[in-house]
C-alpha cells in the first residue's frame, strides 16, 4: 500500500506523537529511534532527519506533550465562569485522579531531566506557565470578591507541588492512596488556599 505523503509539520507531528508513545511505553531511557520509527513503518533516517539526535527527539516530544497539556489548561482556565468554577476544573482535571493523561510520561520526564538540560528546560517551562495560569486566575477571583488568597504565586506552587506529588503516589504505588481520598485532599487544598469551606467547591 502507497504511503500519503505528508508534509514537513505533519510528519514532524506524527514522529513526536508516535515519540510519546514509546516512551510512556518504555521509558526514556529504554526508548530508542528504532522504536519509534518501527512503530511508524518508517526509517531510522526519516526519524534522524527531522531531529538528528535521541535527545533532541526525546526533548522536542515532551515539549510537544507539553502544548497540549496548556493548551487544555488554558481552555478550561479560560472559560466564561467565575474563577472558582474554572480553578475546580482545572484542579479536577490535572490532580491524578481526573482525565489528564500521560502522568508516567511525566514522571519519566521529571527522572530523566535531572541529567538532559534541554529536557530540564521543557520541564521547567511547563511547570513555569502552570503556575503562572494558576496564579492570574486566583488574582482574577480575588479582584472579583469570590474568595480571598494573600498569595497567589505561593498558592500555584503550594497546588501543583501537592498534586504532582498525589501523580507520583498513585502512578508509582499503587494502591497507596486511595483515589477517592487524593480528590479529597486535591479540593480541601484548593479551598484552603482560597480561604474557603471545602463546601464551596460543589455549591451551585
Amino acid at each position: 500500500m502507497t504511503r500519503v505523503r505528508l508534509s514537513v509539520a505533519e510528519r514532524r507531528g506524527e514522529l513526536l506523537r508516535a515519540a510519546v508513545e514509546q516512551i510512556e511505553a518504555r521509558g526514556v531511557a529504554a526508548v530508542r529511534i528504532a522504536d519509534v520509527a518501527s512503530a511508524l513503518g518508517v526509517s531510522n533516517a526519516l526519524v534522524l532527519y527531522h531531529f538528528s539526535t535521541k535527545e533532541k527527539l526525546v526533548a522536542a516530544a515532551f515539549r510537544h506533550a507539553a502544548e497540549a497539556d496548556l493548551a487544555h489548561l488554558r481552555r478550561l482556565l479560560g472559560r466564561r465562569t467565575s474563577a472558582l468554577r474554572r480553578l475546580r476544573s482545572a484542579v479536577r482535571w490535572y490532580a491524578p485522579t481526573g482525565q489528564a493523561k500521560g502522568w508516567r510520561l511525566w514522571i519519566e520526564g521529571w527522572a530523566a531531566a535531572l541529567r538532559e538540560p534541554a529536557l530540564r528546560e521543557v520541564t521547567q517551562d511547563l511547570d513555569r506557565q502552570w503556575k503562572a495560569a494558576l496564579a492570574e486566575v486566583i488574582t482574577e477571583g480575588m479582584a472579583a470578591g469570590e474568595f480571598h488568597c494573600p498569595d497567589p504565586h505561593g498558592a500555584a506552587l503550594r497546588l501543583t507541588a501537592l498534586l504532582d506529588g498525589l501523580a507520583v503516589q498513585l502512578t508509582s504505588y499503587p494502591g497507596a492512596v486511595p483515589r477517592a481520598r487524593a480528590q479529597e485532599w486535591a479540593e480541601e487544598a484548593l479551598a484552603r488556599e482560597l480561604g474557603l469551606e471545602s463546601a464551596a467547591l460543589t455549591r451551585p
